[in-house]
């Protein structure tokens, strides 16, 4: 852990600036008073994202207590468009604000099995954003990149959590996020991994910000 404040650790080794976030995030990171375990400063490119690509919907994969559900439901509220699904294997841990909010639809089912549910709610011509952010293995990660692609329009994103696992924090599953996605793009040349998106350096999706091109 790193002690004092900014100011008194100016040269703090990144890693160690990064195990002191993780920590928090896990701990107490809460949005409307619901946890939400997102690092703030991916979150602030969430919505740098939606404001610039304007998703007809929004699918969460992996609720916990549903503060980033939460989250995206208020920024569609914000530009008065779009929805979120957010599906989790369990949803007996999200809070009522979560269940009460309009744009919200829970599905509690595993990521790959609940797609044909998914599927049926987006309608032809939906702009979609997915964020994967369900059990973290290299083989579930890359099943669901193989599955929700599809509803990926070009121009629109596909965000993949976690794949600081084992790439800044030594935590989670090796190999992960970070090695599905490496796989997933070697496999197609109609995503890219928009390493722009990573714009303020400490991220906990390095190369998750997939962009369909084409």
């Amino acid at each position: 852990m790193v002690p004092g404040m900014m100011e008194e650790n100016l040269s703090t080794p990144a890693d160690r600036i990064l195990e002191q976030m993780q920590a928090r995030i896990v701990k107490d990171t809460t949005y409307f008073g619901v946890r939400a375990i997102k690092c703030p400063l991916d979150a602030w490119v969430y919505q740098e994202i939606i404001y610039d690509t304007r998703p007809d919907l929004i699918v969460e994969l992996g609720t916990f207590s549903g503060g980033g559900a939460l989250y995206l439901a208020h920024l569609c509220d914000l530009l008065d468009h779009g929805a979120v699904i957010s599906v989790d294997i369990s949803q007996t841990r999200a809070a009522q604000p979560v269940r009460d909010h309009p744009r919200i639809r829970l599905i509690e089912s595993e990521a790959c099995a609940a797609f044909p549910m998914v599927r049926d709610l987006v309608h032809s011509g939906d702009s979609v954003l997915v964020i994967e952010d369900s059990a973290h293995t290299f083989d579930n990660t890359i099943n669901v990149l193989r599955t929700y692609q599809e509803l990926i329009q070009p121009g629109g994103y596909f965000i993949v959590e976690d794949g600081i696992c084992h790439h800044g924090l030594d935590v989670g599953p090796s190999p992960g996020p970070y090695e599905a996605v490496e796989a997933f793009l070697s496999e197609r040349d109609d995503f890219e991994a928009d390493r722009e998106r990573e714009a303020f350096f400490l991220t906990w999706n390095p190369k998750g910000f997939l962009r369909r091109v084409a």
